[in-house]
């Protein structure tokens, strides 16, 4: 067991936790159909964010990080999934773990304790720095292409694969998660640049905003 102090962030039951994108007010938008809605937007809102750091090539970390994920490490510009928690290759010793909102605690303690006091590694909270965006519809792609240089072919960009890029005047992290989804990892002080450049470079196709 890992003799760290790991701390609760998440604010207690009683105070009232704000997305980065809590003024824009997104639930007030959801639910109204649009003429045509080429684009579903839907913020993955206060979901739990953990930055793992270790040695890919080590197998008593890759077994830890199984034993407590029940996730095998993923491969360079991959991630896996199971139900609602994902581990997305970052770095060739770094991942971003996603879990969901609540849960960010237990697991961090859990990593911490499978990968206990012996092996080099680092588990950083980062749910407050981030939020993510998901993208879904016929056009999905197509606004992509206006917001990217990376390319998102299907050839280039199939399922499973996250990468890092250049987004519009900023930088996030894009993942295709299904065939028409994709999501966008955005840093916190940038949430409200994305949702901006989001509506204006989805205009022509049509853009919903989901709960």
């Amino acid at each position: 067991m890992s003799k760290a102090n790991v701390y609760q962030q998440r604010p207690e039951p009683g105070v009232h936790a704000e997305s980065p994108l809590h003024h824009a007010e997104l639930h007030k938008l959801a639910g109204k159909t649009a003429a045509k809605a080429g684009i579903v937007l839907r913020e993955k809102k206060l979901l739990g964010h953990l930055v793992l750091r270790g040695d890919a090539a080590d197998p008593t970390f890759a077994a830890a990080v199984h034993q407590a994920l029940g996730l095998e490490l993923p491969v360079a510009l991959t991630l896996v999934a199971s139900g609602e928690t994902s581990l997305q290759w970052l770095a060739p010793d770094e991942w971003l773990l996603i879990v969901p909102g609540g849960e960010e605690y237990a697991v961090e303690q859990r990593l911490r304790q499978a990968l206990g006091e012996e092996l080099h590694y680092a588990v950083v909270n980062v749910s407050g720095g981030q939020t993510l965006l998901e993208l879904s519809g016929a056009n999905v792609r197509e606004l992509l292409m206006k917001s990217t240089s990376y390319d998102v072919h299907p050839s280039n960009f199939p399922v499973g694969k996250a990468v890092g890029s250049i987004f519009a005047k900023s930088q996030c992290v894009i993942r295709h998660t299904g065939e028409d989804t994709w999501e966008l990892v955005v840093r916190r002080s940038f949430a409200d640049y994305f949702w901006l450049w989001l509506q204006d470079a989805s205009a022509e196709y049509g853009l919903q905003v989901a709960a």
